[in-house]
């Protein structure tokens, strides 16, 4: 008699994090993150991220950095007030939620957020326990914490199979970069 053997459907995820000791780190990583997610948005891919942290940990720097090098110009502002602010990249459609203010998970709903979230591009979320259950699952959650001075604790999951592909590149781009000599200039 011979067993069935039945393949494990869980998967070791990995979660990486690092520190970054000051912003120009949070930059470098988040050039290498948007290294990893151009080729699937401009695919057409839908992408969610997560920000969490304190308030004051980082989260709308990295996310300016993370819009930068994906080439967005022009002012990029919290969207502390304005609940969303747009942005566009070439074709790649670009979304910076922050729910802070949300007093109730209701709120999203009644905004109509639900048609963004379905749509091509990236959504980057500040605050996202502020919506509740509502939210689709993140394909990359990041986690911000100070530490002293402008150090930064950071700590990553991953929601969804791209998310975690996606997470596993940005994490191999981030070690490589950092063992990289820095580019010298020549006069």
């Amino acid at each position: 008699m011979h067993v069935t053997i039945v393949p494990s459907t869980t998967l070791l995820q990995a979660t990486p994090s690092w520190r970054w000791p000051d912003e120009a780190a949070c930059s470098d990583s988040a050039l290498a993150l948007a290294r990893t997610l151009r080729p699937a948005l401009q695919q057409g891919a839908s992408v969610i991220i997560e920000l969490r942290g304190t308030l004051g940990a980082g989260k709308t720097t990295f996310t300016r950095h993370l819009l930068r090098a994906l080439g967005v110009s022009g002012r990029i502002k919290s969207p502390s007030y304005a609940v969303v602010e747009p942005h566009q990249s070439g074709d790649i459609a670009i979304w910076h939620f922050d729910f802070y203010r949300f007093n109730d998970p209701a709120e999203w709903e009644d905004a109509g957020f639900r048609d963004l979230f379905a749509s091509a591009g990236l959504k980057l979320v500040e605050w996202p326990d502020q919506a509740g259950e509502l939210l689709p699952p993140a394909d990359i959650c990041i986690d911000i914490q100070p530490e002293s001075g402008d150090i930064r604790a950071v700590s990553c999951h991953s929601e969804s199979a791209a998310g975690q592909a996606w997470l596993n590149a940005w994490a191999h781009d981030a070690q490589v970069s950092a063992r990289s000599p820095a580019p010298t200039r020549t006069p």
